[in-house]
């Protein structure tokens, strides 16, 4: 009987286990149709806004300066250059709106209606309990490479729906993602199309576009991605098809695979082969891969993940706790959000198993979480799910960020890139590492500064 993977959170949550594709940090913010004008001497009450015909905004501390209001039919900018010409006018400027320090926002919704809504459904994103996305995604600014421009990371899945074509729709929040070199094992066709909405999840983590105003935020948002479809409708694959979708993937320039599916506990390397073969073919041309270490709530990995040259990668929940349904062990490398419940590990004080913990949240099919997921294609929400799926995308995104950084230099190894992430994770229960979060907690942040990794930060 042939092994056969699933993905590895394919488990039903009810269950134990600047426009699109920017390439520049948007402008910044400022109070709409509101000018703060200051004066070499105190003006007289509204004079600067009196000779244009400003009326003055109520509220100026400092007696030599004024808010004034922008009049009706006339553009911010133009008004600046008005007051700005006005003798006794010291400066003119827009009334700029600061954020809180340490990284960039993206305006993105969420499923509010107010910008940088985002942040109530992806905590797995922030700093502290997530991986740190803002100072990643400030980091890739100051590079000139923003969201990991120009890094290709491939995702072997149940495809991903970035095009429309028949019954199948592009996932509304993927119009600034870039797709290449798609292919369907499955199907023997090159359009790896979702059946079942889990490797939409997953590359909507990746690379959903950010800063449009809508949806969700990707990790590795200006990335491009490779959709390779080796698992089925109902989320499973077989290793024959798998071992050749990584082939694929490197042969076809992936530099990152994410491997987002695992065999059964009982699977071992002697039974996959070709899997293996593939992995080491990847490794030693430079690609990192990246795996779910699996949701058995076992302390063994499961494969792929326990290969030597993949990066395994744990779940967390929201208390920084290791999820119940995650496997580590003495070969895990590092753990990412996941969500769900706490594990019962009474020596981690971060750890509370009683209490009802949040999912993650990214868009694919509405009906991802019903019991026939993938049955309308053409619908997309923003729907939860966890398990250690949901953690190994955030790992396989930094390790693009990372690339596309610098800081390890042009062409970084597999190898050095382990290193990288491992020495900039938080640690997490105790010795550095151990078998229930490796080396730590992803940051995200951390890994993509240019400040040598055990530098202290200096006030600014």
């Amino acid at each position: 009987m042939p092994a056969r993977a699933q993905g590895a959170a394919a488990v039903p949550a009810h269950t134990t286990a600047p426009q699109a594709g920017q390439t520049n940090p948007a402008p910044p913010a400022y109070v709409p149709g509101r000018v703060l004008v200051g004066y070499a001497s105190t003006p007289a009450p509204a004079h600067g806004a009196r000779m244009i015909g400003i009326r003055s905004a109520a509220g100026a501390e400092d007696p030599a300066s004024r808010i004034v209001r922008v009049p009706r039919g006339q553009t911010l900018w133009d008004t600046i250059a008005e007051l700005r010409r006005q003798p006794g006018v010291a400066y003119a400027v827009p009334d700029y709106i600061a954020h809180q320090a340490g990284g960039w926002i993206p305006n993105d919704r969420g499923n509010t209606h107010h910008p940088q809504g985002w942040e109530q459904l992806q905590w797995n994103f922030l700093p502290g309990v997530g991986v740190n996305a803002p100072d990643a995604w400030a980091h890739m600014f100051g590079v000139r490479r923003p969201g990991g421009r120009g890094v290709t990371i491939a995702i072997l899945d149940t495809g991903v729906a970035y095009r429309t074509w028949g019954r199948f729709r592009k996932s509304p929040d993927f119009a600034g993602t870039k797709f290449v070199a798609p292919y369907d094992f499955i199907a023997n066709d090159p359009y790896s199309l979702d059946r079942e909405g889990h490797g939409t999840f997953v590359a909507g983590m990746i690379a959903e576009a950010t800063n449009n105003g809508l949806g969700l935020t990707g990790l590795a948002y200006g990335a491009r991605i490779m959709p390779v479809r080796v698992l089925d409708a109902n989320g499973n694959g077989d290793s024959a098809t798998i071992a050749k979708g990584i082939h694929y993937a490197v042969t076809h320039g992936a530099q990152v695979i994410n491997l987002s599916l695992e065999f059964d506990i009982n699977v071992n390397a002697s039974e996959i082969p070709d899997i293996i073969r593939a992995i080491g073919f990847a490794h030693r041309h430079g690609v990192v891969v990246v795996g779910a270490s699996g949701n058995d709530s076992s302390r063994q990995l499961a494969y792929p993940a326990a290969a030597p040259a993949v990066i395994s990668v744990g779940a967390t929940t929201r208390d920084r706790c290791l999820a119940s349904y995650s496997n580590g062990g003495a070969k895990l490398d590092l753990v990412a959000p996941g969500g769900g419940d706490d594990a019962n590990l009474p020596a981690d004080p971060d750890c509370h198993p009683l209490r009802n913990l949040p999912a993650v949240h990214q868009m694919t099919f509405s009906d991802f979480d019903s019991i026939s997921p993938g049955s309308n294609t053409t619908r997309f929400s923003l729907p939860s799910s966890y398990g250690t799926s949901m953690a190994a995308p955030a790992v396989a995104a930094t390790a693009a960020l990372v690339i596309a950084s610098g800081v390890l230099g042009p062409h970084p190894s597999p190898d050095r890139i382990l290193v990288r992430l491992e020495q900039t994770a938080t640690p997490l229960g105790g010795a550095q590492p151990n078998p229930d979060y490796g080396y730590g907690l992803l940051n995200a942040g951390a890994a993509t500064a240019s400040l040598p990794v055990t530098a202290p930060a200096q006030p600014q």
